[in-house]
């Protein structure tokens, strides 16, 4: 190796590393997926909601890892309020009925969700909408409480949505309007407040949708004083009876399954990781290189048949077997008709030769030539060396023909 390929080959090892020191001292981003899981802390995990709720509500907060139909038909003496927050919930039609009956004996059914599904909203003879800010307007949602002792006249902002929904038809009657969403645009006015968060008697008991799940979620929670928000929706809850938190239906995993999390998931492992298969390749590239054998050449066996064949027939035409010789390759060709074009070669009359002229591309007259020639040859006593090579040419031409060459 060269001079001047150690010197790439530095050069390339030294830009090597330098990124990789950018990269390891690069700020790790933020993951702004919406998980709403209880062990998360990121920003749409709900890690702070999990607390405040077990300092609110202390032992009568409960953890349910299982899907509510299980659920119910477990704890048969289950009361309180069914606590739900995700992007969607969805529960699937036996499932939904499951937990209405249960709210309708009394209990309470809290659900935050970004979208509910049909069957629940013509329960409650429901319709939804989007809110969506003016053309060229950053994003920006006013939520605030209908009730003034919550304190939350002035709002609370939210700006990592690009749309809101809302509930543009409801039940007036039976219906109460507990929370508003309201757009705001680049000179600060708002549009007009809609219907975000509404309570409904069902039965002995009640429902409450929240069309804004983000607002328990740990961004929220801990910006500015968005916190009186939160606790202003959990003070519909009865802190007199048991809460039940659900775990199940969350966007993201409450646990990882694959060990290789905790390597990619902390910096030094990760990088130490990926330094092991950097390090293997290296290992692979110059070791396997260094150490491996030549392959030797081996040469395929070569096919004696054709050898052979030339060797008798040199001895049958040295010795001037020239008979045998015509003898063997009129019955090579006769077998060769037999199989190419499957005709009988028994009777070689009109009718042979002209069915084997249309299937050979020849002439009746030039096949008649050919079998008249064979003829000649095989009632003659002392055939001669050119008579042989005459009809050797006369069958390759034939075959060549009948091949399409």
């Amino acid at each position: 190796m060269g001079k001047k390929a150690n010197i790439y080959i530095v050069i390339s090892v030294v830009t090597l590393i330098v990124l990789m020191l950018l990269q390891y001292n690069k700020p790790k981003e933020i993951n702004w997926f919406p998980t709403f899981v209880s062990q998360h802390k990121i920003p749409f995990g709900t890690y702070v909601l999990k607390d405040v709720m077990g300092k609110i509500f202390q032992d009568k907060a409960q953890q349910v890892n299982v899907p509510p139909f299980e659920f119910l038909n477990q704890e048969v003496e289950a009361s309180g309020t069914y606590f739900f927050v995700n992007d969607k919930v969805e529960f699937g039609e036996a499932e939904l009925n499951t937990l209405l009956d249960w709210t309708s004996k009394g209990n309470t059914l809290f659900i935050a969700s970004a979208g509910f599904e049909e069957q629940l909203t013509d329960t409650l003879h429901l319709k939804t909408s989007s809110l969506y800010a003016d053309f060229g307007d950053e994003q920006k949602q006013r939520h605030r409480l209908t009730n003034p002792q919550l304190k939350t006249e002035d709002g609370y902002i939210f700006d990592k949505d690009n749309y809101s929904l809302f509930f543009k038809s409801i039940d007036t009657i039976n219906t109460k309007i507990v929370g508003l969403v309201s757009t705001i645009s680049k000179n600060d006015s708002l549009s007009k407040e809609q219907y975000n968060v509404i309570k409904q008697p069902f039965g002995k008991g009640q429902i409450i949708l929240s069309t804004f799940p983000k607002a328990f979620t740990n961004y929220f929670i801990l910006k500015d004083n968005n916190k009186n928000y939160t606790a202003g929706l959990l003070s519909y809850v009865d802190s007199s009876q048991n809460i039940y938190i659900d775990n199940h239906y969350k966007s993201g995993k409450s646990f990882y399954t694959s060990p290789m999390y905790i390597f990619l998931n902390t910096k030094e492992f990760k990088w130490a990781y990926y330094l092991a298969l950097f390090g293997a390749l290296i290992y692979v590239v110059f070791e396997g290189k260094r150490k491996q054998r030549a392959i030797p050449i081996v040469a395929p066996l070569q096919n004696q048949t054709l050898a052979f064949t030339r060797t008798i027939a040199d001895m049958y035409f040295e010795k001037g077997e020239q008979k045998s010789i015509i003898e063997h390759k009129i019955a090579y060709f006769l077998e060769y008709i037999r199989t190419h074009f499957y005709l009988s070669t028994l009777k070689q009359n009109d009718v042979f030769y002209q069915h084997l002229a249309m299937r050979s591309n020849h002439t009746k007259e030039e096949v008649k030539i050919l079998f008249s020639y064979m003829e000649q040859l095989s009632t003659s006593i002392e055939p001669t060396d050119e008579s042989l090579k005459k009809l050797n040419s006369l069958i390759e031409k034939f075959k060549a023909r009948a091949n399409g060459k």
